[in-house]
């Protein structure tokens, strides 16, 4: 089997001649600078000093084809470049480099710790009537220059019987609209004043349906998987009720999926980080599917659960080691056997697909690394 039919076969739930592995096709599956830096060096590979990101806040990197190829990944971005209507601009003073994103909304790196963006600065916080809001000048997603690279990524992956990832052109619907106004004045809004949170929504959701528009009819029947997301869980429950994600939010996805099922027949991969269990059949329902990252050492994300309830209707594409203490903290034998585990119980009769719990961190070892993908090969052939 080569990549892509292994691909297309674990989202189909059908089970390949191993599972298929994703590091490195989108911003939600990849990895941080240091440590891809780092793992190169491991496997003799030259360390690359200009670097791609696939933007800049999580230093996450566009990883060249020598890596890719050296660990037999089976994906391949294709990736939206930054709009030349709107040029990225880093400042730096002495103690920080900053930028202020398209939406307005602005990221700050200390440069005592160089390893994120974080947001700092919401445009739409200090205004506090609907009219005032509406005064406001949104990107453009139209802008043709965010398809520049797409076709050479796309012509790459086809050549070498990869998979293609189409990714999304910005963060989550609910994740921009509350970028804009702060996280707490945002669900604040949705509480008080829905009126605000719904005109933000319907903006975040016009942009993207207006971007999948162009992106698909130009290259929709070319790609294997889309990408969108929105980050709706903590790390103990959802980040608002049920109610009220279905109340407000799940509209705006429905719509978003139903659009992007009516223009390819690609698969869509959803990500939302955290302890998501309540709203994953309002998932299914919507049209995801596939499910990222799977979280499964929260409350209610226990895999074997969520294989037995949801494996006939949704992939999971991720979930198959833990991020947050085992790969980066734990030793070679714990990753190994958190990689045999987790592949014992999501494997079964397809629809897994190899990611880590959301991205691998500046500071995790490159033996865990090696530890993780020798365990992969090892135990994932079916």
């Amino acid at each position: 089997m080569n990549s892509r039919e292994r691909i297309m076969a674990a989202i189909n739930h059908k089970q390949a001649d191993r599972i298929p592995i994703d590091i490195g096709s989108s911003m939600m599956t990849g990895i941080h600078q240091v440590a891809y830096n780092r793992w190169r060096r491991y496997l003799g590979l030259p360390e690359e000093n200009s670097i791609r990101f696939f933007e800049p806040s999580m230093q996450i990197v566009y990883a060249s084809e020598d890596f890719l190829d050296r660990l037999e990944i089976d994906t391949r971005p294709a990736l939206p470049a930054w709009p030349a209507s709107y040029p990225l601009d880093i400042h730096e003073d002495e103690q920080s480099l900053s930028y202020y994103d398209e939406w307005g909304y602005g990221l700050k790196m200390p440069k005592s710790d160089p390893i994120y963006y974080s947001l700092y600065h919401h445009p739409l916080n200090p205004i506090s009537t609907l009219s005032e809001i509406k005064q406001y000048s949104f990107p453009n997603p139209t802008d043709p220059t965010r398809l520049v690279p797409i076709a050479k990524e796309i012509a790459w992956a086809e050549e070498k019987n990869k998979a293609i990832v189409l990714n999304n052109v910005c963060a989550g619907t609910m994740e921009v609209a509350s970028w804009l106004r702060g996280l707490d004045q945002f669900l604040i809004d949705l509480a008080l004043e829905p009126e605000i949170a719904e005109f933000l929504l319907d903006k975040v959701v016009e942009f993207k349906l207006a971007y999948w528009e162009m992106v698909l009819a130009e290259f929709g029947d070319r790609v294997d998987v889309v990408i969108e997301s929105d980050d709706i869980g903590t790390q103990t429950s959802t980040l608002m009720s049920p109610r009220m994600y279905r109340k407000y939010i799940k509209p705006c996805h429905k719509k978003i999926l139903d659009f992007i099922h009516s223009k390819t027949s690609a698969k869509v991969f959803f990500h939302s980080c955290g302890a998501i269990r309540p709203i994953i059949p309002d998932f299914i329902e919507i049209g995801v599917d596939i499910i990222n990252p799977v979280q499964f050492n929260l409350a209610g994300m226990e895999p074997a659960s969520l294989k037995k309830e949801f494996g006939r209707d949704i992939v999971f594409w991720g979930g198959g080691v833990e991020t947050q203490s085992i790969l980066g903290g734990g030793t070679t034998e714990q990753v190994r056997e958190n990689v045999r585990q987790q592949i014992e119980v999501l494997a079964d009769d397809g629809g897994f697909v190899f990611a880590t719990v959301h991205n691998i961190q500046a500071d995790v070892p490159p033996e865990n690394l090696n530890a993780m993908w020798e365990a992969i090969m090892e135990f994932g052939k079916y």
